[in-house]
């Protein structure tokens, strides 16, 4: 949007130089929310739905994380009654499982990527044990292979076994640790009376040519594997295994989605309640943490929220009193602004006057800071794209050297690259007044011991006197330690200057100007966050800046790995937006139900966000079609499984896990990379160029 509009939007007439125009509506509005937004920052904590949502969210984490370190951790032992009593239930689809006590126990099963049968004692007293194992054919005749071990884990290779039906038969004896002679021990030797623990188990060995041979990636060798021969329930998991494979669990689901999660589970036999049950607690932690604190950033009553024409005054507003505390001169006719869905592009042409002491890089972090402020303060955190560009006979005058301050046009031929190494050399001191306002800036560094300066220039003017600096803070992790603003230096300078120099107070106009050597772009200009897009065909770079957020997790969701993943998601939701509109409440459970990329609880969440859902209505529509969507995936992951072994497709498990991970990084990367084209996209900056040409030629 041009010039042309900014009169009616505003209410006001911008080449009024007037200060005493009549406060608009627009302006009345902007006060009215000021207001409400000033005293609803005091309210406290926790006082409303949200505040007790993200505790309840804190308090389950603890509880869950907690449980599973304990589980993991062996605190329970190794009781199997939680599997036994859910299997019982209607939580577990087959049969009962066969519960294992804390009496002895051999858990034995095949490890066919190895050709091996993993055997050990479980609860076993602390002693000497003796494995004995033997392996028959079709269970009659002399053993096929045998051995003893001296321990009660051992792994025995079918390598050599053809295909066939076979027993395994396992001894397990504990003896005395006082026992000397083990080879030839007797029955009184054995570990208080215990007696041999044995079990025989059935298995079968068969081959076969993977399903998957015609592709290029896949083993097309024949391939041997032992099965053990159910003859009843399955044995029920113990709590450690259960708390192993929940942080396996989790890791899948975080890496690569709620179906990588349950096909890993479901191949390994895991119970289904279980994989539901950790699925379910990561949806209800990432809700209840994440949402609470995006209500709180985000959620704006409708009586707040700025609409276009508003944001347009706001920056209005922020130009006038830059462009008289810069003593710049903004060309309106050329002034281009654009409220879109997913930015604010804002364009500039100013022009220098006598009075001007800034460069074009100081004047734009002047101008994105205070726009910043005036966004965080009323709760706008659309990225912001800024363009200022310097214009006019005088555009090109060079203020680290002090070339052409005060003056008109200059000679192009005079005119140097401006080189910031330049900033640190002294300049000649003209006249007395110079030099007692350069010892005042010594002064006022030497009495903070938090800054070295290191660089001061003074030149003056008959009615204007210019100070600029260059300092560095003194500490060590100065990046994040140093708590003053360039704002805040420059404030103290300035009175440090005009308390030491009373003469200089109403006779001459002093200007600061100051620069932190050890400030960032974010640092400069207020920004909480800041994306890039490097620009081939220029020197320069396209940034977008988004207000500071307040409260450790305004903090934490501006950092770069949660502002991207925040960013990324708010951009999905905007594209499902209309959706959610026609449909709603169900519309949103469906879309969080579906097993479809980047249709998490976290994005139905926005989703509700962004439609003006009421904070309840959200959290449940993404509660039920989070909690539908475990129940469904960990249910079905079990028959999945048992279809491709039916149909020797185990070698698809792993590709369908690799293949869902690798779906899940591109969507976050395609999306990722729409968003950012659609971000830069260049119509308005082409045309705001294109004006200045027009009017000035080429500059």
């Amino acid at each position: 949007m041009g010039s042309k509009n900014i009169e009616s939007d505003i209410g006001t007439n911008i080449g009024d130089a007037s200060d005493s125009k009549p406060v608009d509506k627009v302006s009345k509005e902007l006060s009215a929310i000021r207001k409400r937004r000033n005293s609803n920052s005091k309210r406290r904590f926790p006082s409303a739905i949200e505040d007790w949502t993200l505790l309840a969210g804190l308090g389950y984490g603890a509880v869950f994380a907690m449980l599973l370190f304990g589980m993991a951790g062996g605190v329970f032992g190794e009781s199997t009654s939680l599997d036994h009593w859910a299997s019982d239930t209607s939580l577990d689809s087959g049969e009962q499982c066969e519960e294992v006590l804390d009496t002895p126990w051999i858990h034995a099963y095949p490890d066919n990527d190895a050709e091996i049968l993993k055997v050990s004692g479980r609860n076993l007293a602390n002693g000497i044990y003796v494995l004995n194992w033997s392996i028959t054919e079709d269970g009659a005749g002399e053993p096929v292979s045998q051995d003893e071990v001296h321990k009660k884990t051992v792994k025995i290779s079918y390598d050599e076994l053809g295909t066939g039906t076979y027993d395994l038969i396992i001894f397990i004896d504990i003896y005395d640790s006082q026992t000397a002679d083990i080879e030839n021990a007797t029955e009184e030797d054995r570990l208080n009376g215990t007696k041999s623990l044995t079990k025989t188990l059935q298995f079968e060995i068969s081959t076969s040519e993977n399903a998957l041979s015609f592709l290029p990636f896949v083993d097309s060798e024949v391939k041997k594997e032992a099965n053990f021969v159910e003859d009843g329930p399955r044995s029920c998991w113990s709590v450690t295994d259960l708390g192993n494979w929940g942080f396996v669990l989790m890791g899948a689901e975080l890496g690569g989605g709620r179906e990588t999660a349950m096909l890993t589970g479901g191949a390994a036999g895991i119970p289904a309640w279980w994989m539901a049950f950790i699925s379910l607690s990561l949806s209800v932690i990432s809700l209840f943490l994440a949402y609470p604190v995006m209500y709180k950033l985000y959620h704006q009553e409708t009586d707040d929220m700025l609409s276009r024409t508003h944001i347009r005054k706001v920056v209005v507003d922020v130009l006038r009193n830059t462009e008289r505390r810069l003593h710049i001169q903004i060309d309106w006719d050329l002034y281009k602004i654009e409220v879109r869905d997913l930015s604010i592009d804002i364009m500039i042409p100013y022009s220098n006057t006598e009075g001007t002491f800034s460069d074009s890089a100081d004047v734009r972090s002047e101008i994105l800071k205070e726009v910043l402020e005036e966004f965080a303060l009323f709760r706008v955190f659309k990225p912001v794209q800024l363009t200022v560009r310097s214009i006019g006979d005088n555009q090109a005058i060079d203020f680290e050297t002090g070339v052409g301050v005060g003056s008109g046009m200059i000679e192009e031929g005079e005119v140097e690259d401006q080189d910031y190494t330049a900033f640190f050399r002294d300049l000649h001191m003209l006249s007395k007044v110079e030099d007692e306002v350069r010892e005042s800036v010594k002064g006022f560094f030497r009495t903070n011991n938090d800054l070295n300066l290191q660089m001061a220039t003074v030149t003056s003017e008959d009615s204007i006197i210019f100070v600029r600096v260059a300092y560095k803070p003194n500490q060590r992790f100065a990046f994040f330690r140093f708590k003053n603003s360039n704002l805040d230096i420059e404030k103290d300078l300035r009175k440090y200057i005009s308390r030491e120099n009373p003469e200089l107070v109403g006779s001459q106009e002093l200007i600061v100007k100051g620069r932190n050597l050890v400030s960032t772009l974010a640092d400069r200009s207020g920004a909480g966050r800041v994306e890039t897009l490097s620009s081939k065909d220029s020197n320069d770079s396209r940034v977008a800046a988004v207000a500071k957020q307040d409260g450790l997790g305004g903090r934490v969701l501006q950092t770069k790995l949660f502002g991207d993943i925040l960013s990324t998601v708010e951009y999905t939701a905007n594209e499902k937006r209309e959706m959610i509109n026609k449909w709603g409440f169900w519309g949103l459970i469906v879309f969080v139900w579906i097993p479809f990329m980047a249709s998490g609880v976290l994005v139905g969440a926005m989703l509700g966000l962004l439609s003006r859902m009421k904070f309840m209505r959200v959290l449940w529509a993404t509660f039920v079609g989070g909690a539908i969507a475990s129940l469904t995936w960990a249910y079905t992951a079990e028959g999945i499984v048992t279809v491709m072994h039916k149909y020797k497709l185990e070698a698809a498990i792993p590709i369908a896990i690799i293949a869902f991970i690798g779906m899940a990084v591109l969507h976050m990367r395609s999306t990722k990379t729409r968003r950012q084209a659609e971000l830069f996209e260049d119509t308005l900056l082409d045309s705001f160029h294109a004006d200045i040409r027009d009017k000035y030629g080429n500059q």
